[in-house]
């Protein structure tokens, strides 16, 4: 197994409220990512272990499911614990089996939300060299979970919203930068010649062509990345809007018969100011795994 996954966040809600969201399990997946089902089984009597069933769809109409149980609860001085293990028979499940737990931690902000878990893989050496990749992933789902449970139960903000919202902020950044990314390296690095060509004709002089499209491709790569990485990007679509319409009035303005050729600088200017602008309205209350922590702290 590989270090254990762990996440906290502090959520300013009563542990009630935390408790319901977490332990209802209709509640509980409108919230958590990495299901799509969670169902409890009928149990004989109050003092059997609680077990569930869980499963996630992946696409295509398949999905992995998996069962667990719950293996005790505790609290003292108002902490509350819940411990659980979990398995899946699924092939197509890279986990075989694992234990974890919830721990609801009353805190003077509201209540810290922690979790810690591991898992064992199946596939042999194939599924461990798999899981360098799928368990990062995973730790990222869980985060990014927690923190939409907090603007759920802070903010109202329902979870379906919040995703919804997610998706729409990710489709109009990413598609951005992209366009900065490949406009700065296949015509600019790749194929030069008809960027310093438009260059000299928007007045650039010829001996510097070369340098100012190198230049160019590299600050629109560096704004391209940026545009995926920054963890607020609104500064860069701002700049991202000025520099597509200001290109696309001065390139339309030194270069006239490019307006009325395909794909021209104006509607592409257009487009990529509406995708600024999509993303940077819904870039408020977007769930970030970034806003939990990820390492037990220190002692």
């Amino acid at each position: 197994m590989g270090r254990p996954i762990y996440v906290e966040r502090l959520i300013n809600a009563p542990i009630e409220a935390l408790w319901n969201a977490t332990q209802t399990p209709d509640v509980h997946e409108k919230w958590d990512i990495r299901f799509t089902e969670i169902r409890y089984l009928p149990r004989a009597a109050d003092t059997e272990p609680q077990r569930f069933l869980y499963a996630t769809r992946i696409g295509f109409g398949m999905r992995i499911a998996g069962e667990g149980e719950s293996v005790g609860q505790a609290e003292r001085n108002g902490d509350r614990t819940s411990a659980l293990r979990f398995w899946s028979d699924d092939r197509k499940s890279l986990i075989t089996k694992g234990s974890g737990y919830w721990r609801y931690a009353p805190s003077p902000g509201g209540t810290r939300f922690i979790t810690q878990y591991d898992y064992e893989t199946r596939f042999g050496v194939a599924g461990r060299v798999l899981d360098l990749v799928f368990r990062p992933l995973l730790g990222w789902a869980t985060a990014w979970s927690f923190d939409r449970l907090r603007l759920w139960l802070e903010r109202g903000a329902d979870p379906g919203a919040t995703l919804d919202r997610s998706v729409i902020h990710w489709v109009g950044r990413g598609t951005l930068g992209f366009i900065w990314l490949y406009h700065g390296i296949v015509p600019k690095l790749l194929a030069p010649a008809g960027e310093i060509d438009l260059a000299s004709r928007t007045g650039v002089p010829a001996d510097l062509g070369p340098a100012f499209v190198a230049t160019a491709a590299v600050f629109e790569v560096a704004l391209g990345l940026g545009l995926l990485v920054a963890r607020d990007p609104r500064p860069l679509l701002v700049l991202s809007s000025a520099l597509a319409i200001g290109l696309a009035l001065v390139t339309g303005a030194r270069v006239p018969e490019l307006v009325a050729a395909p794909f021209q600088p104006i509607t592409l200017g257009v487009a990529m100011l509406g995708l600024a602008a999509v993303a940077f309205r819904s870039y408020f209350e977007l769930p970030r795994a970034g806003n939990c922590l990820r390492k037990p702290p220190a002692k």
